[in-house]
């Protein structure tokens, strides 16, 4: 008979403990529910102040020591022009020679292919990168005055980059925290609640892009370097709790 009664003791303290777990199961489960997810959005639009150009020249011929020497003029003339435009000498940042063998192709009357020698292309890069923008602007579109003294040269579109994008990234990361959360407590003040405290803050990648554009955001990031004029924008999702 006790045996029966301490058993059945054991059950009911049992019982009354799954209760207690079931309802504290079901408690945080309706509190984990209780919640706001909202994005806030910083942008942030500036002007780059640092500017990257670059421009190849090269020369031909069947003599690899006459290309050579040519090319090494043509440097000479380059860094010349590029002084008498105002740009230092250790700003300006000449690459290694690059050497090719060229060959005509073509097919003699057997319908067998065939190439010929037609001598060495030696091509070589120089680079700046400057702060002063408007300088090489300008550098970049009147790049003819190369062309016009004999030099074989080709220009590339400069890339345009901000120095201080860190601070920036700050103040975006500010702003769209305050704007979340603003949009929370909208939310939370319409539904008749409370906000409760932050559960947690997800981040979402910096995009850059030129103004007014049509660019794309990426999953990974967008950084536009073509434009000079430059909006940055950046994400931050919260979840707080509604009490």
């Amino acid at each position: 008979m006790n045996k029966t009664i301490i058993a059945i003791a054991i059950a009911a303290a049992g019982f009354i403990i799954g209760l207690a777990f079931l309802g504290s199961a079901i408690k945080n489960r309706n509190k984990s529910e209780n919640t706001i997810s909202v994005t806030g959005l910083g942008t942030k639009k500036f002007t780059s102040d640092l500017i990257a150009w670059s421009g190849n020249f090269s020369r031909n011929s069947f003599e690899l020591k006459s290309a050579y020497d040519e090319l090494a003029n043509d440097k000479k003339v380059i860094e010349n022009y590029l002084a008498s435009k105002g740009i230092p000498k250790n700003e300006m940042v000449f690459s290694a020679v690059d050497i090719q063998k060229q060959f005509n192709y073509s097919t003699d009357n057997m319908g067998r292919s065939q190439q010929t020698f037609a001598g060495y292309q030696l091509s070589q890069r120089v680079s700046i990168d400057s702060k002063d923008v408007a300088k090489i602007e300008n550098l970049s579109r009147n790049i003819t005055e190369i062309i016009n003294l004999g030099i074989e040269f080709t220009s590339s579109p400069p890339n345009y980059f901000y120095t201080k994008l860190a601070d920036v990234k700050q103040q975006m990361i500010a702003d769209a925290t305050k704007d979340a959360k603003q949009r929370a407590e909208k939310i939370a003040e319409n539904a008749g609640a409370k906000l409760g405290n932050l559960k947690k803050a997800t981040m979402g990648v910096t995009q850059i892009t030129e103004p007014n554009s049509t660019e794309e955001f990426s999953y990974g990031g967008t950084f536009n370097t073509s434009s000079k004029e430059k909006e940055a924008s950046i994400t931050i999702k919260l979840e707080y709790e509604v009490d």
